[in-house]
């Protein structure tokens, strides 16, 4: 089974920057996309960004678009969440998940206005 670790959350002032890392261990051989999640307390899940494993292609929200930067590192099987000018409505918990369906236990941001 993949094992994912999501790490590189925290406090940050609205304007600022994050870098989110998900590192993937175990069964990494099949993984096709990983993703950044995110759900606001009482709302639906919410896809902020993925990339293809194989290709590289990418895809964002459009809240996040311009602003977020989703990257991987094939050797380290990681993938990185660049977030910069980040907004108070930016704070949550973000995952990491892959398209088999293992999700990350998650990595707490809080933008601070």
């Amino acid at each position: 089974q993949v094992q994912l670790v999501e790490s590189g959350g925290g406090l940050v002032q609205a304007g600022g920057s994050l870098r989110l890392s998900c590192a993937a261990s175990g069964r990494t051989v099949s993984m096709n996309d990983m993703r950044w999640s995110r759900q606001p307390p009482g709302k639906e899940r919410e896809l902020v960004a993925g990339i293809r494993w194989i290709g590289g292609t990418t895809y964002y929200a459009d809240s996040v678009k311009g602003r977020f930067t989703i990257s991987r590192d094939n050797a380290q099987n990681t993938v990185y969440l660049q977030m910069s000018s980040l907004k108070a409505e930016d704070t949550d918990i973000y995952y990491c998940s892959v398209a088999s369906g293992t999700w990350g236990q998650g990595a707490q941001v809080t933008v601070s206005s």
